[in-house]
């Protein structure tokens, strides 16, 4: 069906045959047209004739009739006179029928009418002649009236009765049948000259036309590439119609208007290539050198491009330069391009003054056997006047890329315009490839480590724990835990510093990792806390090493800033598996005491737990377990609340929800109970009397901010806990957008997918989310991409020590950046004096937190 339809229409798709069919489809409408118009008007003559005819008929056969009768005829001889009548048109056109009416038949009683159609009933109702036209016949009625004379005979009529009328009828059809075969003849006759017509005059101009579209088309075949292009000329094409010529004068215009932007296939390809490649992957970010190897492979097959280059910042020492060559440089063209590049960075007004390049780095590309990779000689005038850099400016992360070409391209303005956008587009991805990679890497590193130190953070010592535990319990072995604490650190801060004491837990934690064995794991637990995992170590091996750490750092001696000397002792708790523990967190519970044991003895000494001191330990354990579930049963948890600051206006909006305990009138504090809360599954009910206790607390006291709540992970797998919550809101008359629950990554990312229904439900009923110690994990980032987070609180440990190491700081500045791209708020913990204030309001922090700012009450701050 569908190639019939195009069939049907393949003559339009010629100029010629378009012509012929327009010109042929006009002349037969205009013909068809006349002829029907022609047809018409003879038909209605003719109807109009036959009427008029048929009228005289009518009124010379009454008028005969009635002089018939004035002459006294009798019955007999008006029948003759009747059918002498009827006879004489018996071969004309026109059929004459007489019929009488009821006076007649009356008088006559013996003669009966056939039977009388509708027309003739009517003619005798109403006295009225009537003509009809159906199907070519014309038909007249005509009714016979009495006059004066007539009432001689008729004696039961009056003058204007109707005692007969004259039926009539005109067939038409032989004449029409006859009109029509003209008709038909002379439209073939006329239809023949009309194609011969139309032939001919759409030849003669379709072969005008063609002859110059044939110059035409010879010119465009000589067209292969750009360089042709822009020597085409038909300016001189003439297609014999001034209306095509204009618009032909036209399309040459546009065409040398599209000499001026035409672009190279090859070009166009390369770039299709190149952004396929343009997809920044975790293959391309892991392995970002070669990914810049292949690119560069990529823009030799359109453009000679002798080196791509990467610089980046490294902290505050300097810059790092990588040099990625297509081919072998020599190693004079090796230090020509690191002059030019050092010259070219000293005039760049981005980059730091008295800041040197401090790394320099040459790659080269590996060919294969069809490419040259000779080493090739460049003359600073190639370098010089190529050169295409763009400046990334991250907060710490920030660098340059930069690209070395040939200056071949600046001889075709339109190609160096593509080339230069596909280079901008290049360096952009570089330099994103680049600065993901070593944020990557700095949020990886930073995520398992310590910042100040670079020792292992807390978590992963937690999770080795449990490991260590698991891998000694298969292969039926033993292993130490040394819990480390640094004697007298406060006094310390407190006498020269948060700066110098910073400096001494780094002296500290280098002289610690110079002290272990190389298979040991050592981690900073927090604070001037240091834990040691010492493999297949019993607990006699366990009390050598703790020996040697504590006489190794006792040798530690630091300069204070007032020029006098400090030293490092250390306080050692040693716990064994399986003989003191098997459980992780006894197993640390007991170093821990026994690290407090090592304190009480007078600093610098070992410890390691005695059986009745195990028990004990235990007991104690147990009596605190006991202190929760009583609170908990007499309804002693009480909140306590910590105000957030507007850093800007200073004003206090927010407080943080906190847990404590009332016992004997001292105020337990949450790290007392909680992971004791937690470990016998009593977390959630604490939690859920602690928030019915601060909502009344909302109610009571007219509080009219913002409530931050944490969350134990515990509470999220309580099926009803959301429910209740929602319900205590509306008792209370709370609009849960002033409540905001905090997540804390590092405790929940084992419930990912329960944590994501958690969140999503809450809010559903109108909750707001924060993040927790953000930075303090790696998934903190997965979080705020996955959740609807609406704050983010930075991990106190970086706000506290932004203003004393570098890369606190570059990862605060890293933090706001990014949450100020999403549209979130961010607050900061661990203001502990009005320095770090100040510090936190020139990032651009939002909140503050922290003890210089409120202390946690039993009220809201109003």
């Amino acid at each position: 069906m569908r190639s019939w339809y195009f069939r049907l229409l393949q003559p339009f798709s010629t100029l010629r045959g378009f012509v012929f069919c327009v010109i042929l489809a006009s002349a037969l409408v205009v013909f068809l047209g006349v002829t029907l118009a022609a047809s018409l008007l003879y038909e209605d003559i003719m109807r109009r004739q036959a009427a008029q005819t048929s009228q005289n008929i009518a009124e010379q056969t009454f008028n005969s009739m009635f002089e018939v009768m004035r002459r006294g005829w009798d019955r007999e001889e008006l029948e003759r006179f009747v059918e002498a009548t009827k006879s004489a048109h018996e071969d004309s056109p026109f059929d004459l029928e007489i019929y009488r009416g009821a006076l007649v038949a009356e008088l006559y009683g013996h003669i009966t009418q056939p039977q009388m159609d509708r027309p003739i009933q009517n003619a005798f109702a109403d006295g009225e002649q009537s003509v009809t036209y159906d199907d070519n016949i014309t038909r007249r009625i005509y009714p016979m009236t009495a006059r004066a004379e007539c009432l001689a005979c008729h004696t039961n009529a009056q003058v204007g009765d109707v005692l007969g009328v004259i039926d009539i009828q005109h067939d038409m059809n032989p004449v029409a049948s006859e009109a029509r075969r003209g008709y038909v003849v002379l439209f073939v006759i006329v239809s023949l000259v009309m194609l011969f017509a139309a032939g001919l005059v759409s030849s003669l101009a379709a072969e005008r036309v063609k002859r110059a579209l044939d110059q035409f088309r010879a010119r465009l075949s000589s067209v292969n590439t750009v360089k042709d292009f822009r020597t085409l000329d038909v300016s001189d094409v003439d297609l014999s119609f001034d209306e095509l010529n204009h618009a032909f004068g036209d399309i040459n215009a546009l065409a040398q208007r599209l000499k001026n932007v035409a672009v190279d296939k090859d070009i166009l390809e390369f770039e299709i290539r190149l952004l396929s490649k343009f997809i920044i992957t975790s293959d391309v970010v892991r392995d970002w050198r070669e990914f810049i190897k292949d690119l560069l492979i990529e823009i030799n097959t359109i453009i000679d491009a002798h080196t791509l280059m990467t610089i980046f910042q490294v902290e505050d020492e300097g810059y790092e330069l990588e040099i990625f060559w297509y081919r072998e440089p020599t190693k004079g063209d090796r230090q020509l391009l690191e002059r030019i590049v050092s010259r070219q960075l000293e005039q760049n007004p981005h980059f730091q003054e008295d800041v040197a390049i401090v790394r320099i780095t040459h790659h080269s590309v590996e060919h294969n056997g069809d490419i040259d990779s000779q080493a090739i000689t460049i003359s600073p005038e190639e370098i010089e006047l190529e050169t295409k850099s763009l400046l990334l400016e991250a907060p710490r992360i920030g660098g340059v890329v930069g690209i070395g070409v040939q200056s071949e391209i600046a001889k075709d303005p339109i190609r160096h315009i593509v080339i230069d956008g596909i280079l901008s587009t290049l360096l952009n991805l570089v330099g994103s490839v680049k600065a993901i990679y070593k944020y990557t890497c700095d949020l990886e590193f930073y995520a398992t480590r310590d910042p100040l130190t670079s020792l292992h953070n807390q978590r992963v010592f937690k999770d080795l724990l449990h490991y260590e535990v698991g891998r000694a319990n298969r292969h039926k072995e033993s292993f130490s835990l040394l819990m480390l604490d640094v004697d007298n650190f406060k006094l310390v801060n407190d006498r020269y510093g948060h700066a110098f004491g910073d400096q001494f837990l780094q002296a500290f934690g280098k002289a610690l990792s110079n002290a272990v064995r190389p298979g040991d794991f050592l981690a900073r637990y927090g604070g001037d806390e240091f834990t040691v995992i010492l493999p297949d170590a019993g607990a006699s091996q366990a009390y050598s090493v703790a020996q040697r750490i504590a006489r190794e750092l006792s040798e530690l001696v630091l300069m204070a800033p007032d020029g006098s000397p400090v030293r490092a002792t250390t306080s050692v708790g040693i716990a064994v598996y399986p003989e003191h523990a098997e459980d992780p967190k006894d197993l640390f519970l007991l170093a821990d005491n026994m690290m407090y044991k090592a304190k009480r003895q007078g600093k610098n000494c070992l410890a390691l737990p005695e059986e009745d001191e195990v028990a004990a330990i235990y007991r104690e354990v147990g009596e605190k377990n006991q202190m929760v579930l009583n609170a908990l049963e007499e309804g002693r948890i009480v909140p306590y609340f910590q105000p957030i600051v507007d850093v800007n206006s200073g004003e206090t909006h927010i407080h943080e929800l906190l847990m404590r305990i009332e016992q004997d009138g001292r105020i337990v504090p949450a790290g007392e109970f909680i992971d004791i809360a937690e470990s016998i599954g009593v977390i959630h009910r604490m939690d859920y009397m602690l928030i019915e206790k601060a909502f009344k607390q909302i109610h009571v006291q007219g509080y009219t901010g913002t409530l931050f709540i944490n969350l134990s992970p515990r509470s999220l797998i309580i099926g009803e806990f959301i429910n209740r919550i929602h319900q205590l809101a509306l008792d209370y008359e709370i609009d849960p957008k002033r409540i905001v629950f905090e997540l804390t990554e590092r405790e929940t990312v084992s419930n990912l997918q329960l944590l994501e229904k958690f969140v999503l439900d809450l809010k559903m009923q109108g909750f707001n989310f924060a993040i927790d110690d953000f930075g303090s994990g790696y998934s903190s980032f997965h979080y705020l991409k996955q959740f609807p987070i609406d704050v983010i609180k930075i991990e106190g440990e970086f706000i506290r020590n932004m203003l004393n190491d570098d890369k606190y700081l570059a990862f605060v500045k890293s933090i706001v950046t990014l949450a100020k791209s999403l549209k979130v708020e961010t607050i900061a913990e661990f203001i502990e004096d009005e320095a770090v204030m100040n510090a936190v309001r020139e990032q651009g922090i939002d909140y503050g937190q922290g003890y210089h700012l409120g202390r946690p009450a039993p009220d809201f701050l109003i």
